[in-house]
């Protein structure tokens, strides 16, 4: 089996420093994926040093250097969208996808030809600062929501989210911080 922890919109400085109760519960992680909108590289170095995990990120809206925000520089662990293949699951990361459908031009499958060149099995993402578990159309959909600016209000404890691979099951859940309830649930 496999644990992914799942973390996004962190927006450090602005939402000040991550809460040492994600850190915590982050630990022990196989592989940490961020959903975007760090504003500053450093917020993955922090991860993995006290998670000790690996991280992947994807760039939000928020890291291009749009509204007066300087923009994240060059990482190799940081790109538009990954990709990844874990126990033959498919999992697209990317920071939006914002759902409902708008079609023909937004949909669930334009998002995933689009991004990952093709069908995933789990799309992790996030913008929305809202946890959510969906299934659609046989794709599992996991936004972990923000831990420091929840449901973009201010600074206060917010969500993470954790995915457990095992074989060819995905097992997904949402824990509202600091003491881990779980708020969402969900399976592929």
């Amino acid at each position: 089996m496999t644990r992914i922890g799942l973390i996004g919109d962190t927006h450090y400085p602005e939402a000040g420093p991550l809460w040492d109760e994600a850190y915590a519960r982050l630990d022990g992680a196989d592989l940490i994926l961020h959903t975007g909108d760090l504003h500053v590289i450093d917020v993955l170095d922090w991860l993995e040093a006290r998670c000790g995990a690996p991280v992947l990120g994807v760039r939000g809206n928020g890291d291009d250097g749009g509204g007066g925000r300087p923009a994240c520089p060059e990482d190799p662990r940081l790109r538009p969208a990954h990709v990844l293949d874990v126990e033959g699951l498919r999992i697209g990361l990317v920071h939006d996808a914002t759902l409902p459908e708008w079609p023909p031009h937004r949909t669930l499958e334009t998002i995933m030809r689009h991004e990952f060149g093709g069908p995933v099995d789990v799309l992790v993402h996030g913008h929305t600062h809202v946890p959510e578990i969906e299934e659609l159309r046989g794709v599992l959909l996991v936004n972990p929501g923000s831990p420091t600016f929840p449901r973009n209000m201010a600074r206060s404890h917010g969500t993470i989210g954790f995915l457990d691979i095992d074989g060819a099951r995905a097992h997904a859940w949402v824990e509202q911080l600091p003491h881990g309830e779980r708020v969402a649930e969900g399976e592929r």
